[in-house]
């Protein structure tokens, strides 16, 4: 199995810190509001890369963080008036609900910032003891960049020129910065913000510093796999590296991974351009597993461009395979019930199997991959009852379930919702919301976009329409 590790910028044999066992980090997103489908791309990517070492057999500690303390938590708390930590749980809850709907595995943990705080103090005055950190006046604590030979290494940036970038750049309150490119390992806090004690001063871990506290706590100093977007190679994971590897002494992680952007109708995703989507929005037009699909279209290193008629495409190649699915269900109890194992249509299956197998050992191609599972389909649609073993049927259906289960595609197809449900949950609806249950009316809302309904609140009433 090979994969391309940004640090080296190139493709390498995948060999773990210990037999059959892959330690993983990836980070999670900041939980602010909804997620959106550019989010959504990493934790679709990095839960198929466990999905298939899962499949080799490999035995994977998944850890993925929430990102519960950060500015824009602060902006959105003082904007409703309530405490920062009742924004962060109800979007954790939110992002939660998303993660299922798109069928992402719980992760083996996923540590929440606020709640590790005494693990980042304990690494900072590490840091500042081996001469990696200090503490300016106001309090603040950089990291000393200078200090770390290897500052760079990631993002293969040159430290002299990052630090003539960052003097261009330098803002208020980095006065007591020794240099421009040093970064923020714990800050004073401000009036109305959460705050911590600690022996320098009231306040707040920097962002980078979380990261490297929980991969170290919950997989230990080294780890074979740190994963996200590659929006956080620089400086995020180039910090990370630093801080993390000044502290504990050893190489952080064998391997870096890091998926392309998402684009929106080829231009990058703005609420200023209003090209801005979130996973729930599109939820109301597409089963998240039509989202998923498409994420899976193209290899995850690859810019991937959504748009309306992508996304119909991924729909219609995701109705063929269930479709097949289907009718090989179908078949099963029509087929013959001659054993034939080892006839040459069971060999075929095995042949596109590898080929699968292969596209996927080769950095994780998700593309080939289906490509392998769409010639399984392809012999499923010449299948017929008459001239088929049971065996070779059941085989060459498991087979496509079990394909599709590495990518996360759920293969069973949801029985249709009659009309008569339909106006019948309306009513109910209806009636709860006479009775101020907004609670059951929501969920009456939420099970009916579960099923494929939408529904509109005009004057003439309620309408709804299937997607």
């Amino acid at each position: 199995m090979k994969v391309f590790n940004t640090l080296t910028r190139q493709k390498e044999e995948f060999v773990p810190l210990e037999p059959m066992k892959v330690k993983m980090y990836v980070c999670g997103p900041t939980v602010y509001n909804y997620i959106h489908i550019g989010n959504a791309r990493p934790m679709i990517v990095f839960d198929t890369v466990r999905r298939y070492f899962e499949y080799k057999g490999y035995e994977v500690n998944f850890v993925s963080n929430f990102t519960d303390v950060d500015d824009k938590i602060i902006k959105k708390a003082i904007e409703e008036g309530v405490d920062a930590d009742v924004i962060s749980k109800r979007y954790i809850e939110e992002c939660k609900k998303d993660m299922a709907s798109l069928n992402i595995k719980p992760a083996t943990r996923n540590p929440l910032a606020t709640e590790e705080i005494h693990g980042m103090l304990d690494m900072i005055k590490e840091l500042i003891h081996s001469g990696h950190a200090y503490e300016a006046k106001d309090g603040t604590v950089y990291f000393r960049t200078k200090a770390f030979e290897d500052y760079g290494k990631l993002s293969h940036k040159n430290l002299e020129d990052l630090q003539s970038g960052f003097r261009e750049i330098k803002v208020t309150g980095e006065d007591g910065k020794e240099d421009p490119s040093d970064f923020v390992l714990w800050k004073p806090k401000k009036e109305g913000e959460p705050y911590w004690e600690s022996p320098w001063c009231e306040g707040r871990p920097g962002w980078h510093i979380e990261c490297s506290v929980m991969s170290k706590k919950y997989l230990g100093d080294q780890i074979d796999i740190h994963a996200g977007g590659e929006d956080l190679i620089f400086p995020h994971h180039e910090n990370e590296i630093a801080q993390s590897e000044a502290a504990n002494g050893k190489e952080f992680a064998k391997y870096w991974m890091h998926n392309a952007f998402l684009n929106i109708d080829n231009r990058k995703m703005s609420k200023s351009l209003g090209n801005f989507f979130t996973v729930r929005e599109i939820s109301e037009k597409y089963d998240l597993q039509i989202l998923r699909f498409f994420m899976l279209s193209a290899h995850y290193r690859s810019p991937l461009n959504f748009s309306a008629d992508l996304m119909e495409s991924s729909k219609n190649g995701l109705e063929r395979i269930l479709t097949a699915v289907d009718k090989l269900k179908d078949l099963e109890s029509r087929a013959k019930e001659e054993v034939l194992r080892d006839s040459e249509d069971c060999k075929a299956v095995d042949e596109l199997v590898g080929k699968y197998e292969t596209a996927m050992d080769d950095d994780f191609n998700t593309a080939d991959g289906i490509s392998a599972i769409f010639e399984l389909v392809k012999l499923s649609n010449s299948t017929t009852g008459e001239d088929s073993s049971r065996e070779y049927v059941t085989y060459l259906k498991e087979t496509i379930e079990r394909l599709c289960g590495v990518l996360g595609i759920i293969t069973e197809k949801e029985e249709e919702i009659l009309e008569e449900e339909i106006e019948t949950m309306i009513q109910a609806r209806q009636q709860a919301r006479k009775d101020k249950d907004f609670g059951l009316a929501d969920k009456i809302r939420g099970d009916l976009l579960e099923k494929g309904i939408v529904l509109e609140d005009t004057r003439e009433g309620v309408k709804w329409k299937r997607v």
